[in-house]
């Protein structure tokens, strides 16, 4: 064992509360007054607002504290959403935002955050991409409102720092990083677990099961670190094919939620290595999204679940202790596999289980025209998850070869 690499290091903590389970809500008054807020502002899409009684709840506990809401936040967090978002918290005059939803609301919420404490032009907050030289997220130094998230999917945007926005007036996503963003309260209550559909719940789930899958090939983990990679991928591995199944089992939900927790908690203590993915990950998570943000149709998880498979046989891992790891998880480890053996073996279980909960293994499965697979080969040119660094010469080349081979 390499004392150095694995077992000297330091841990990242944020304060932030967390309840959980029947009736979770109920804790919600207490979290604003702890911020010592007055005027709490609501972020929410359509479907919160018109189809869960999560709005009556909210309202009832914050009394005169709840200074109004956004009801218009939509699919991938696009930047028209948030910029009427965002003039509404201002007009509200909001001390603290409540997001009520799952990544989209979440994300969204985020930016809003930090639109009203950052002055200047929103472009240039963003990530920037200059030719030639690696990209950077601008330092966003102004003070934000606190963030409560109220979640409806297990997704591991719930409290994380970075965001992006969809923007169809840009050729990339706008991209915003700032910690303070992060949320001072978690709240994953039973009732708002199951008002989402479960065909959604599968499908953010499957993002996060797959990114975890990945995560465990990592060549360095400290214990922290492979503790909690370890207990998320557990859960997920035995959450997600029963979620079809059992569609009102909130204690699944929660599971789930909770493995997206323990993932994020991985990647804060992984210091100076938590944007490092392997070929691998960093490959499908840059197809995913350019998937899943060109079609409103299409969701995270199915983006992910059509390329996973056919990315993971054509870039296994150079280290086949990599592979090894990733396979063993899986159950199709044999010893004396080759890296490639592993990675197929790895592919082979990958799409057992997709179509095992109904997702999708193959690109043409998720509607979409053959002839934009170049289109989406160039939008996975700026993703900075999925490559900060500089895009090599034949990025674009090889993004589209692997979408060819996933069609």
């Amino acid at each position: 064992m390499n004392l150095e690499a694995t077992h000297t290091f330091r841990a990242v903590s944020y304060p932030l509360r967390l309840h959980a389970g029947l009736n979770a809500l109920s804790q919600l008054e207490t979290e604003v007054k702890r911020q010592n807020a007055q005027r709490a502002f609501v972020v929410c899409g359509r479907t919160v607002a018109t189809k869960t009684n999560l709005l009556d709840r909210i309202s009832d506990q914050l009394g005169p504290r709840f200074a109004g809401l956004f009801d218009a936040m939509d699919k991938d967090s696009t930047w028209p959403a948030v910029e009427q978002g965002t003039a509404a918290a201002r007009d509200a005059d909001a001390d603290l935002l409540i997001a009520v939803g799952g990544g989209s609301v979440i994300v969204g919420t985020r930016v809003i955050a930090v639109l009203l404490g950052e002055q200047g032009d929103p472009l240039k907050l963003m990530t920037q991409y200059p030719e030639g030289k690696p990209a950077y997220s601008p330092r966003l130094m102004a003070p934000k409102p606190p963030i409560i998230n109220v979640v409806t999917t297990p997704t591991t945007a719930m409290n994380r720092a970075g965001s992006g926005l969809k923007n169809d007036d840009l050729d990339h996503r706008m991209e915003y990083y700032d910690p303070k963003t992060r949320p001072v309260a978690l709240f994953w209550d039973a009732e708002a677990l199951l008002s989402a559909p479960p065909e959604l719940i599968r499908s953010t789930a499957t993002t996060t099961f797959s990114g975890a899958l990945r995560a465990l090939g990592s060549r360095e983990m400290n214990p922290l670190v492979e503790g909690d990679r370890q207990q998320a991928f557990r859960l997920l591995y035995r959450s997600l094919p029963k979620i079809m199944a059992e569609p009102g089992n909130a204690a699944l939900r929660i599971d789930l939620c909770t493995a997206a927790f323990l993932e994020n908690r991985a990647a804060d203590d992984d210091q100076g290595r938590r944007r490092a993915r392997d070929a691998t990950a960093s490959s499908a998570y840059a197809l995913a999204t350019a998937l899943h943000i060109r079609y409103d149709h299409v969701w995270q998880g199915e983006s992910t679940s059509s390329v996973m498979p056919v990315v993971t046989r054509l870039t296994p891992p150079d280290d086949v202790d990599v592979a090894a790891r990733i396979a063993e998880a899986l159950g199709v480890w044999r010893e004396g596999m080759s890296s490639r053996e592993a990675a197929e073996a790895t592919a082979d279980r990958l799409e057992s289980i997709y179509r095992g909960i109904g997702m999708p293994t193959r690109v043409h499965e998720l509607d979409i025209p053959q002839a934009d697979l170049p289109v989406l080969a160039q939008d996975t040119l700026k993703n900075f998850n999925a490559n900060p660094g500089l895009r090599s010469d034949d990025y674009q080349e090889r993004m589209l070869t692997l979408l060819q081979a996933a069609w």
